[in-house]
């Protein structure tokens, strides 16, 4: 006999063939094949530098451009996103990219083989300087993506469409280093060329088809009104029943009026929603410390395996990233994605502090599937909470911004780790190291355990940021700002705002973001009706 109750709710599922979710499934699809094919970019200058170069130096310093400019340039790009239309950022972005390419190519066709094997040539630099900049014009796409998930699928579907995206990006990792390797061993930097300037084209001309219902650049979704409100109702052009045209929708003073950069407005913006500060600083912390990873995971993994056999395993873990996204499209989050996101950390810190206290290829495998596997719910749930109490006429500059600030981090460990684990912490662990005298019987000495004792050390230091960001306030203050935003205050462990609390009326309804959930607001209720921010509550 059944136990089901045949009066609860049946979870929603994406629709991906009609309306304006069919819309969102276009774009994921063009953001698919453009980021597949910037990427293959990056990757392929860096193993073509190397192969013509045999220099360590100029690949790190293209990995060093590259995360750079992604964090200089994450606030400007998430700017353009707001002031203008979306699908128009998207197609500039590609055009931009296409029109790099186009003169990277001429520049690899007129210079000497013999200029781009001399690392300090300046043809090198300058074609793998233009290359960056092709890719990084890509980025704006990136921005973008959040921002018309939030217009296009319905509220209590997001979290499952931040899960496609996350699936879309584990594919472009997994696919991305294969055709890189393939094209540079068949034409070198060509065919890479050709190919990207085909893909991109082929972008500008299927965007060129599909039509984006979205109100004027800056102005917030209609209040009342909820995204992608069709539900399936609507096959036609993509506009859902609850939608009128863009024009209708004229550009709003407030949080979202159309202008520059306006980082003082973003900045008061991001510090208005209680706990969203900590948010993206606890993601920094974690990209400040996953540099460590970054920096040593190839030199630990290459001491315990061949080069093709890692190369294959990491195949292999970049397919769960796919896996996690799909699980995330099909279960979804529940109620309460900063509590999940939290808690996806924690699993994924044990494990990488656990894996390295033997030298076994497994253990580090079983980790790193953990890792990979949980990574598209916390990528999923931080933008999922984004999307709600960010209004979203401001979603693309605090996208941006939390790009840029996150971005920033990772570099800056990765620069320190190095040196510090090579000159510090291999000599402490090798031979007659204080390091090695007290731990080397049971942990073991020489270079891969001293890789392996500062994953260790940076393992534990992430469970235990993650464990006080559990505990803190501010963790219950967002909590309660989701739940609020979502019609459904308390929710959340020592959630601090109660039906009719500032927070309720103030984070969603009054930053002019829908909710689809009934909520207990009376019409006319203060913030009800606008898309001003409040100032941050007083503690």
């Amino acid at each position: 006999m059944s136990t089901a109750d045949p009066a609860a709710p049946v979870p929603p599922r994406l629709d991906l063939r009609h309306g304006t979710q069919r819309v969102f499934a276009h774009l994921l699809a063009s953001s698919a094949v453009v980021s597949v094919i910037n990427y293959t970019v990056w990757f392929a200058i860096t193993f073509w530098v190397f192969l013509e170069t045999r220099s360590v130096f100029a690949t790190g310093m293209i990995a060093g451009i590259f995360v750079v400019a992604t964090a200089a340039t994450g606030i400007w790009f998430g700017s353009l996103v707001d002031n203008h239309r979306k699908r128009a950022v998207m197609q500039a972005s590609a055009l931009v990219s296409a029109a790099v390419y186009a003169v990277c190519l001429a520049l690899y066709l007129l210079t000497p083989a013999e200029a781009f094997r001399d690392v300090g040539s300046w043809q090198l630099w300058a074609f793998i300087v233009l290359l960056m900049l092709g890719v990084i014009a890509g980025n704006p796409r990136a921005i973008a993506l959040p921002t018309l998930v939030t217009l296009l699928v319905p509220e209590d579907r997001r979290d499952r469409a931040n899960g496609l995206v996350g699936t879309v990006s584990g594919t472009s990792m997994l696919v991305t280093s294969v055709i890189s390797g393939v094209l540079v061993a068949s034409g070198g930097m060509l065919h890479v060329l050709l190919l990207a300037l085909v893909v991109l084209a082929a972008s500008v001309v299927h965007l060129a088809r599909v039509d984006v219902p979205e109100p004027a650049p800056g102005a917030p979704l209609p209040p009342g009104e909820r995204a992608g409100a069709d539900d399936g109702a609507d096959d036609g052009d993509g506009v859902g029943a609850g939608e009128g045209p863009a024009s209708a929708v004229g550009p709003s003073g407030g949080a979202g009026g159309a202008g520059g950069v306006d980082l003082r407005g973003t900045w008061r913006l991001v510090r208005g929603v209680p706990g969203l500060v900590p948010l993206i600083a606890f993601s920094c912390f974690n990209n400040f410390i996953g540099g460590g990873f970054m920096a040593l995971m190839d030199a630990y993994g290459l001491s315990l395996v061949s080069v093709q056999v890692w190369g294959l395993l990491w195949g292999g873990l970049s397919a769960l990233m796919i896996v996690g996204g799909l699980l995330v499209a099909r279960l979804g989050l529940g109620t309460r994605p900063v509590r999940l996101l939290l808690l996806v950390n924690v699993a994924a810190w044990t494990a990488t502090m656990l894996f390295p206290l033997v030298a076994s290829v497994v253990s580090l495998a079983v980790a790193m599937a953990v890792f990979m596997l949980l990574m598209p719910f916390a990528e999923a749930a931080e933008q999922t909470v984004l999307q709600r109490v960010v209004p979203y006429e401001r979603q693309g500059r605090v996208f941006g911004f939390a790009q840029s600030v996150e971005q920033a981090a990772a570099p800056v460990t990765a620069f320190l780790v190095g040196p510090l684990t090579q000159f510090v912490v291999v000599p402490l662990m090798s031979g007659d190291g204080a390091g090695a005298r007290a731990i080397g019987g049971w942990f073991g000495t020489g270079q891969a355990r001293a890789i392996a004792l500062v994953f260790v050390v940076i393992g534990a230091m992430g469970l235990v940021a993650t464990l006080l960001a559990l505990a803190s306030p501010q963790y219950r203050r967002l909590s309660a700002s989701y739940a609020a935003a979502q019609g459904l205050p308390g929710v959340g462990p020592g959630a601090d705002a109660a039906p009719g609390a500032p927070v309720g009326t103030s984070v969603g309804l009054a930053a002019g973001l829908p909710a689809e959930l009934p909520v207990g607001v009376p019409a006319g209720a203060p913030g009800a009706d606008g898309p001003e921010v409040p100032a941050r509550p007083r503690p």
